[in-house]
């Protein structure tokens, strides 16, 4: 029988009842929430996420998963709040995006890993659909440590009014590229094929550049992003977006197929040995 050990049990989160502080559009059916979460915030990694309900409400049952997009500090600059960017499609978010500030809702968290800190020149972050949302602390962060000199933004959607955050983006120092599939912002490209594009330049201008590669997005992009880096010799992360329930390793229904160290596969809980993996520990098919 297969170990059920794994790295990342959520034995340091918090569980905590806040008040929303914003909860406004930011793109077509698209919204970012705040949350005064301070034990969070201040806990709160790269790449990390948490789980959410409305308060004192019994449906849904289950909480929904949300990568924290953004920690927000008071005026002493003390961590106090979280960001999250979410989609209004389903039986939490429809009443979620109406819910006025003050509205008090559960949160636990920080759950999962982080994205994993390595010294390189340039961070590149393919992404699409709404998986731009855990890119813009890890960027910040990243810039703000040292651990990267520049950091460049590839962001797909099927049209411009779908794009949310891109002005944050660029206000963070990101260099950012969009593409649409109707060409209606950006690049009429793919982000697999733009990413591709842009790691051949930047070998061939800047052979010496170290590159890092994140991405984050419809599972059928990741693929091709991490095909795309791997052909190339460029590492490559993934965040994975796996439906879950409990976000703490108990339903077992977030796995995902990752490869073992003797050539064999097995499944792995996304909340708690992820969100995030390498993309060669993952088997796509």
């Amino acid at each position: 029988m297969a170990s059920l050990h794994a790295k990342n049990y959520a034995d340091s989160m918090v569980h905590l009842t806040g008040p929303l502080l914003e909860n406004r559009a930011v793109a077509e059916n698209t919204y970012l929430l705040r949350v005064r979460a301070p034990e969070i915030a201040s806990k709160a990694k790269p790449g990390q996420f948490v789980m959410i309900r409305l308060a004192g409400l019994d449906a849904p049952l289950i909480g929904r998963a949300f990568a924290i997009y953004d920690v927000h500090v008071d005026e002493n600059g003390t961590p106090d709040a979280i960001d999250l960017i979410y989609l209004r499609k389903g039986a939490l978010t429809m009443p979620l995006s109406a819910a006025p500030v003050g509205t008090p809702v559960s949160v636990w968290g920080p759950l999962g890993n982080a994205f994993r800190d390595a010294e390189c020149d340039r961070l590149v972050m393919a992404v699409g659909g709404i998986g731009q949302t855990p890119m813009l602390v890890t960027g910040r962060d990243a810039l703000s440590r040292g651990w990267v000199k520049r950091v460049d933004l590839i962001y797909g959607a099927r049209r411009s009014s779908l794009l949310a955050g891109v002005d944050d983006f660029r206000g963070a120092g990101f260099d950012v590229t969009t593409c649409t599939d109707d060409g209606s912002e950006g690049r009429q490209a793919l982000v697999p094929d733009v990413l591709a594009e842009r790691l051949d330049e930047i070998k061939q201008q800047t052979p010496e550049e170290r590159i890092r590669v994140l991405t984050c997005g419809p599972e059928i992009m990741m693929e091709k992003v991490a095909g795309v880096c791997i052909d190339r010799g460029v590492d490559v992360q993934v965040s994975m977006e796996t439906p879950m329930a409990c976000g703490i390793g108990i339903c077992f229904s977030c796995v995902a197929k990752v490869k073992q160290d003797d050539g064999s596969w097995d499944y792995k809980r996304t909340c708690v040995d992820g969100p995030i993996f390498d993309a060669e520990q993952l088997c796509w098919e």
